[in-house]
Parts: C-alpha cells; structure tokens; sequence
C-alpha cells in the first residue's frame, strides 16, 4: 500500500516527465536526454531510445552514454562501444567506465586500462573501482591507490577490498580449539586485522556489506569489545553470511547462553559452514548425545571441514572403538590435519606400533604441532638416543611445552649446565610444571649456605625465592616439595607451618613427610601421635622412623616391641641406621635374658 508521501512523490515524478515530454516534443535537447534517461531506467526501451538518439544527433554526451546502455542491454555490443568512444571523447567519465568494461570483457587490457584510467582521472568512483580491479589481476601496485580513490567516494565493494588489501599486511588468520578435546575453528578468517584496515571495514559494513561486517566483528572481537562485535556479527548474519552466524554462537556460547547459541550456530551449519557443524558436534558430545554429535560432525566433513574427521575420531576414541577412530584419525592426518596425526602416532604407539607411530609423529612436527615435537622426545628418549631426544624436546619448549621444557632443564642439569638449565626450568615451572618449579628451587638451594637456628628474639627470615618456588610445587600436591618447605618453615622457626606441610605429604603418601611430623610432635610431648606417624613412615620402609618407634618401645619397657622394631631398622637401613638398630637389638636381648 503507497502511502501519502509515496502518491506525492508519484505525482511530483509525472509532472516532471510530462514537463520533459512536453520540451523534448519541442526540440529541446536537454529534455530529450532526460526523458530518455527517464525511460531507459523505467525499462522502456523502445519509447527511450529514438529521445536518446535525437540528443545524441545533437552532441549531447550523456544521451550517448546512455544510447550505449541502452544498444549495450539489446546485446548490440559493438555499437554500444561506439556511441560509449564518443561520449567518452567528449568527456563522460561514465561512457570511459562504460568503453574501459567492454574492452576488458573482450580481452584487450591495454584499451581497457586507457579507458579506464580517463574515468578514474575524472574522479569516476566505478571507474576507480574498475580500474583497482585490473591492476589487481595483475598485481600491479598501484591497484591500492584507485581503490582507495573509489572507497573514498563511497563505493561499497572498494572500502572492502582496500580493507583486505591492507589486512592482509597485519597478522593473518588465527584459529582456536574448541571445548576440551573437541577441534574447533573459532575465528573468521582475516582475524589479525591492522588498524588501517578497520575504518574501511566499517565504511563497507555501515553500507550493507555483509563480510566486511564479519570482519569488522572480527577485529573488535580479538579487541574484547565483544558487545559491538556482536551487533556486526549478528547484522552479517542476517544477511546470510554463514560465518558470521557461527561466529556469534561461539560469542553467546562463551557468555554462557549454550541455546542461542546452537541456534546460530544451526542455521550456519544448515548454510554449509563446517565450523558451526563442528561446534553443535562438540556441544552434543558434552551433553553426552554421541550420536548426534556424530551426525553433526559427518556434516561438518561433508562442508570440507578436515576437523570433522578429526573429532569423528576423538568420539570413537572416547567410546574405546579404536579401529573406527584410527580410520578418522588417517582421513584427517592425511588431509594434513597436524594434530590428527599426532593422535593416530599415539594410537599406534599404544598398540605397539613405534615404528608405525614414529613418521606420523614426524609429519606433525614437521607441521607444527607441538605436541607431537614432544612425543618424538618420548619416542627417542625410549630408544636411549638421547641426542635426538633432546633436539625435538628442545624444538616443543621452544614453542612453550611445559613438559619438553623441564625435559630439556633436566638433560642439562645432567650435563651440568645449570645456567641453561635454570633458564628452562623457569619456563616450566612459569607454566604450571610442579617438578619443574621443585628442581628450580633445588638448584637455588644447592647455591645458598645453610640458615643458621634462629635466634631469640630475632624476627622471623623472609621465605628466599627458592622457598617459593618450593612452596609453588607443594601447592600442587608435589610430596618432596611440601617436605622441603615443612623442614625450611621449621629452620625459621615456623612450627605450625612445618607441621601443615609435613601432614599434606604425609597424608599424600610421603614417608618423609610422616617421620617429619613424628620429630615435631615428638618435640612438644606428644609422642603418642608421634608414634603413629612413624609407625606409617616405617611401614613405607623408612629406617630412621622403625629405629625411633624402638628406641621409643625401650624407654617405655616394651622390650619384645623395640626388637621387632630393631629388627625392621636393620632390614631398612641405611648403614648407620641398621648399625645402631643391631646394637640396640643386642642390648635389649640381654635384658629380656638377664
């Protein structure tokens, strides 16, 4: 239904026609060329083209431009250039766009390039646009110059382009995995877009250009402005733009709204994106509903996403059908999946199969993955070719392996280079490594003179830094950490702090840690508890705590015990341990037989 405005501007419109139509019929130039303008926009063709060729007859440069349209529409090419060679000498910019199209749609390049470079110099934003895209083809530098020159005019597909252009100059495509064990592609390609390029993403996506929205959401993304990344994304999207759809179901998904995001990421899957179907593959398979999970990532494959191979083979693994998942496995390590490859090696290694696993552990290391870097260091390393052991150790904690680090820390150690060591230690106890951060702070203490007993009165020393680092590994469950910081707390004096430490170890199993906490308890009195904690280390096998719960039986006059205790120590040892343990038994056989 038109509304009010719509009928006036209808109106307005008929009169300015009837206006032209009147002066045209009169012989006026002008009008003829506007009326045939009029009509060959309408589609009126036949009605156009006698107004359009009487301008013409009278040089007016835009009826033949248009006469050009016009014969060029009814397929009559070459006369169309024709009428387009003459407006464009005349000075249209538009019959230069027009002409420079027609010579490239017929192979000559050079008249093409001629013409267009008229339309583009009179400041044609089509031609500009035309021109970039010739230069382009042939990569010629100065195709960036003419589109900007179009973008500037505010041509839509231009502002795109030169954003691509000078994207391309900034940090290339970014990829991220997915939940847990589950590949998935995260990021829209062009991800790692420079500044220069941003403004022309906008310019293009503020005009309807669905892509540049979905790098525009992209770029904001990557910069945490995750709310306006999500208006981008969510108006690509609904231009159709498949992964913009998926994009914005990974951004509700990580704000916690799973259920709009399927929903996008559904109809990206629908619309052939393999990420999206990857993504509802993972989401099923954490709910627990394999099989369509399994369905999700079929169609995934079927998109050309070589992670739906991938993850077809972590489910089957996961369910313990191996045969199935090392045929997954195989499809993607050969399409080039580096960590599918890594995965079917570890398969291959667990059945058996090292000579098997070694060069598809090989294949992913030689493409980056550096998990399997680190595999190759276990493989090597299982061989006792330690050199080449080292070497792929070396090359996975150069790229941040946690484990290949405090690999490569010990072998140096082992070689005595502790200053290398110690650098690499860092790195792995900076990344989590609880042995890694205990063999640092060891080291450390190896160079420090030993604390004296405190003194009275003195304030308590400030932890070194090797007794943080002791402290980071106890944190993490690391038995002789937590030890080492109970017997540092106790040397300052902290008793309480030595007996926390000393009861984690002990209760974590350290025989240690219990004959420890037997000392201190011991110390205060209370040597009941303290039996009972040596009582667990010696059962362990620790010496030192069989020869304290004897010594312990013989003040009390428990003679039978202390032997059997005796005995227990000289089994254990150590040397001096067992020897006093002997003369103990001895000393107290005499006085069960005096």
């Amino acid at each position: 239904m038109q509304t009010r405005s719509d009928e006036d501007a209808d109106t307005a419109d008929a009169e300015t026609e009837a206006r032209h139509r009147r002066a045209a019929d009169g012989g006026d130039v002008e009008s003829m060329s506007v009326l045939g303008s009029l009509l060959l926009r309408r589609g009126d063709l036949d009605s156009a083209e006698p107004y359009l060729r009487g301008a013409t007859a009278e040089g007016d440069r835009a009826a033949a431009n248009n006469l050009g349209v016009l014969l060029h529409q009814r397929g009559y090419a070459d006369e169309a250039a024709g009428w387009w060679r003459i407006a464009a000498v005349a000075g249209s910019a538009a019959a230069a766009h027009a002409l420079g199209r027609h010579y490239r749609e017929r192979g000559d390049e050079p008249a093409a390039e001629y013409w267009l470079r008229q339309s583009a110099e009179q400041g044609h934003a089509l031609g500009a646009y035309a021109l970039a895209d010739l230069l382009e083809h042939r990569s010629d530098v100065g195709a960036e110059r003419w589109l900007r020159a179009a973008a500037e005019q505010g041509h839509r597909e231009a502002a795109y382009r030169l954003a691509r252009l000078l994207d391309g100059r900034g940090d290339g495509e970014a990829t991220g995995e997915g939940p847990g064990d589950i590949a998935v592609d995260q990021a829209p390609e062009g991800e790692g877009s420079s500044d220069e390029a941003e403004p022309w993403y906008r310019q293009a996506a503020a005009r309807g250009h669905r892509r540049a929205a979905l790098h525009l959401g992209a770029i904001l993304e990557k910069r945490g402005e995750l709310k306006e990344a999500g208006r981008w994304y969510l108006t690509s999207a609904k231009d159709g733009e498949a992964k913009a759809a998926c994009a914005l179901g990974f951004l509700l998904r990580d704000a916690g709204d799973e259920e709009s995001a399927a929903v996008w990421w559904l109809r990206a899957a629908q619309d052939g994106d393999g990420n999206a179907a990857n993504a509802l593959g993972a989401l099923h398979a954490a709910r627990g509903e394999q099989q369509t999970a399994e369905r999700w990532y079929r169609e995934a494959m079927g998109a050309g996403d070589v992670n739906g191979a991938y993850n077809l083979g972590l489910l089957c693994a996961a369910q313990n059908r191996t045969a199935q998942a090392e045929q997954w496995y195989r499809r993607a390590a050969y399409s080039g999946h580096r960590e599918a490859a890594n995965a079917l090696a570890i398969l291959l290694l667990q059945a058996g199969d090292a000579t098997g696993a070694e060069p598809w552990f090989s294949k992913a290391a030689e493409a980056g993955s550096v998990d399997a870097a680190f595999n190759l260091g276990i493989l090597f390393a299982g061989r006792d070719e330690d050199r080449t052991a080292l070497k792929w150790y070396e090359r996975a904690a150069a790229a941040g392996h946690t484990d290949a680090a405090l690999q490569v820390g010990i072998a140096l150690l082992r070689d005595g280079e502790e200053q290398a060591a110690e650098r690499h230690l860092r790195c792995a106890a900076g990344g989590g490594s609880a042995e890694a951060a205990f063999r640092l702070a060891t080291l450390l203490d190896a160079r420090q003179p030993p604390p004296g007993p405190p003194a009275l009165g003195e304030p308590m020393a400030e932890k070194t830094e090797c007794e943080e680092w002791y402290e980071r590994a106890a944190q993490q469950g690391h038995r002789r950490a937590q030890v080492r910081v109970g017997m540092l707390a106790a040397a300052r004096g902290d008793l309480e702090a030595a007996a926390r430490w000393y009861g984690e170890a002990a209760e974590a199993g350290s025989r240690n840690g219990a004959f420890n906490l037997g000392l201190l308890l011991a110390r205060e009195g209370r040597e009941r508890e303290a039996a009972l904690w040596w009582s667990r280390a010696a059962h362990a096998g620790h010496g030192r705590a069989a020869l304290r719960l004897a010594l312990l039986a013989a003040r009390h006059g428990e003679l039978a015990e202390g032997q059997r205790w005796c005995a227990k120590a000289v089994e254990l040892g150590p040397a001096e341990v067992a020897e006093r343990a002997a003369r103990l038994r001895e000393a107290l056989h005499q006085e069960l037989t005096a």
